[in-house]
């Protein structure tokens, strides 16, 4: 009788390595967990190999949908065709109505009713808009009640470009979980439980999400972090944030490019993601790794009640 071991190979994302043993996603399929004492050996395995392939074509209206499905909103109700969304004011995108499409309610009605709901929140009226998509009359209602405005771009590019760019990837940690690390550098959060309680909802919703990380000396927070949200053919990038005494060192691109890999590994072949339209620095980096505008839409902050 043959008493030999049988050994297998696990290749996938090492997610996690503590007492309760070791967890590894493969490229396809559930997570695969094991005791730590059937680990025989390992090794660190190349980015995956991205098809040089265009990225998939899509409508301003689509990516705006992508963007809201990758960071969905604690509180979500339709109003018609439009979407309120609220998260204790952890961000705009979450804490805005949507107006794409038709909301059911002659304009001045409709955006009375988004006063009055977002009142009842204690949070600011935000609405998206975005052109094409939002009703064309919806910019002159804004503007005849006052609104402020704030630009946000919306860039593409191929995700193998971004995959196959840059060094350090070693260094970059990937988790299914944004951990006390992650979250200790994310400059989004605030003292306040109820903003937190919000922000860690958004930050783990959404079809498949990634956190990225680059590990700090023992005891300090790290020097970099990204997340990416796969749906479908896109990968959306955010919350690439970089210390500022570690900055251009190449960091958020090695990020970017361990995302990306893994997102290629899902299926996806198009990048995007949304940068507020003064981020001169952001936008400088963006240019660099092949982004370009798709467009542009606006968040609009209707007067205080």
């Amino acid at each position: 009788m043959d008493d030999r071991p049988v050994f297998r190979d696990v290749i996938g994302v090492l997610t996690s390595w503590d007492d309760l043993g070791l967890t590894v996603v493969p490229r396809s399929g559930d997570p695969v967990s094991f005791d730590e004492k059937l680990l025989v050996a390992g090794k660190v395995v190349p980015l995956f190999p991205a098809r040089r392939v265009a990225p998939p074509v899509a409508t301003a209206v689509e990516l705006q949908r992508i963007a809201a499905r990758g960071w969905p909103a604690v509180e979500q109700e339709p109003l018609g065709d439009w979407t309120l969304r609220a998260s204790a004011g952890f961000t705009r995108r979450a804490n805005s109505v949507q107006a794409l499409g038709d909301p059911g309610l002659p304009l001045p009605r409709a955006l009375a009713a988004v006063q009055d709901w977002y009142r009842a929140r204690a949070l600011p009226a935000w609405v998206e808009v975005c052109v094409p998509g939002s009703p064309e009359e919806l910019r002159a209602e804004l503007d005849r009640l006052g609104a402020a405005y704030s630009p946000t771009l919306v860039r593409t590019a191929a995700l193998a470009t971004l995959a196959r760019i840059g060094s350090g990837h070693d260094r970059v940690r990937l988790s299914r979980t944004a951990g006390p690390e992650w979250m200790a550098l994310y400059r989004r959060v605030t003292d306040d439980p109820a903003v937190e309680e919000a922000a860690r909802a958004v930050l783990h919703g959404g079809p498949s999400v990634w956190f990225a990380t680059v590990p700090g000396a023992a005891g300090q927070p790290p020097p970099a972090i990204g997340r990416c949200v796969i749906d479908g053919p896109w990968a959306c990038f955010g919350a690439i944030e970089v210390a500022p005494y570690a900055r251009r060192a190449g960091l958020a691109t090695a990020l970017m490019a361990v995302l990306a890999a893994r997102a290629a590994e899902e299926g996806a072949t198009g990048a995007c993601l949304q940068v507020e339209a003064e981020n001169d620095g952001a936008i400088a980096l963006y240019d660099g790794l092949g982004f370009t505008t798709s467009h542009t839409y606006h968040y609009a902050r209707l007067p205080q009640w």
